[in-house]
């Protein structure tokens, strides 16, 4: 499975996207660190009241992290569940036989639907 092709697909679109984030992540948050210690003049700033330029940017870190999670749960419903199930039908044997799992899975039988059935089982126990 790792060496299909649909595999390497959803290897490289995860990637695409986490690496990014990660990266970018981490430049943030050092650059809170870095400036809280180098820089008190300028997070100490009070933009108004008692609220000064560290504090603003510790709230940020928070608000950042929720973005990231949220940009990554679109991405994933978008970009890697399609691509997962591509996986998926490659190596439950694709076509037919993949139609069959999702079918058996709505809880459809292979003569027809929930419907069928429930009559069937009707007009055994009648």
């Amino acid at each position: 499975m790792r060496q299909s092709p649909e595999f390497e697909r959803l290897r490289l679109a995860f990637r695409r996207f986490v690496f990014p984030m990660t990266v970018a992540f981490l430049i943030w948050y050092l650059l809170y660190v870095v400036l809280s210690a180098y820089a008190r003049g300028f997070m100490g700033h009070k933009l108004f009241g008692e609220i000064n330029v560290a504090l603003v940017f510790g709230l940020l870190q928070f608000v950042s992290t929720f973005l990231i999670a949220w940009l990554y749960e679109r991405y994933a419903r978008g970009t890697l569940e399609p691509l997962a199930s591509s996986v998926r039908d490659t190596r439950t044997g694709g076509g037919a036989g993949a139609t069959a799992v999702k079918d058996l899975k709505k809880g459809e039988t292979k003569t027809g639907t929930k419907s069928e059935t429930k009559s069937e089982s009707q007009e055994d126990g009648a």
